[in-house]
């Protein structure tokens, strides 16, 4: 399971982004303190860091900076309130591998995450254009669905629901994750919107008597994967 480390001082923000890659999938650990925060990334050992950019005890450039310097390679996505150019340079300058301005929304930051994770995995691999697993397929370029090498019809926002579930393979995705990477919306609408196309999602995938392999997880929300 993959290792994130959290550096950032607010509370709020701090919980929000542990509990959202708690979620799907990931351990965190998170200090609020810039010192804490290269000492715990100095090994190495982490998978990512997501690390805010003004920090007591030690600034996130000069964090980023000693890291850097010391022959850490650890993907870095720098998160900050200062979202002018000159920032977002100076961020990417000092070694980072993407900035995301606040606020932000999970689902992008997850997105960045995972982004960052790939480039460092798979240096000048071609993008994907192929999701799988077990007999389901997609096409990316084609927008084409198929199970067992049957043809599955999608609306479009079903084929987005699909592909989102096909990138969180095995990870529970939250209602919240939903509403932001599939619907672009940053906020509940109070609807069951989710719970429809997630049913009708089910239905297409599962005809013909296929093993089911869309799950709800009864209270956090949904799993693409063996039941």
């Amino acid at each position: 399971m993959a290792r994130i480390l959290c550096v950032e001082d607010d509370p709020t923000t701090a919980e929000y982004i542990a509990k959202g890659l708690g979620e799907a999938g990931f351990l965190v650990d998170v200090t609020g303190d810039g010192r804490d925060g290269l000492f715990q990334a100095s090994d190495g050992s982490y998978d990512a860091i997501v690390l805010d950019r003004m920090l007591p005890g030690m600034d996130g450039l000069a964090v980023l900076s000693a890291l850097r310097a010391g022959g850490v390679t650890t993907p870095v996505v720098m998160l900050s309130a200062l979202a002018s150019l000159d920032e977002r340079v100076r961020g990417l300058r000092a070694g980072s591998d993407d900035y995301l301005p606040k606020p932000f929304a999970l689902a992008e930051l997850l997105a960045r995450i995972e982004a960052v994770r790939r480039r460092v995995a798979t240096p000048g691999d071609a993008p994907v254009t192929r999701l799988a697993f077990d007999d389901l397929e997609i096409d990316l370029l084609a927008r084409r669905v198929t199970r067992n090498g049957r043809r599955i019809e999608l609306q479009p926002r079903e084929f987005r629901l699909l592909e989102f579930m096909m990138r969180h393979i095995g990870q529970v995705v939250t209602r919240t994750m939903l509403l932001e990477g599939v619907w672009d919306y940053h906020f509940d609408p109070g609807t069951n919107v989710i719970d429809v196309h997630v049913s009708r999602l089910r239905k297409k995938l599962d005809e013909g008597g296929a093993k089911p392999l869309l799950h709800t997880v009864r209270g956090a929300g949904y799993r693409l994967g063996e039941h």
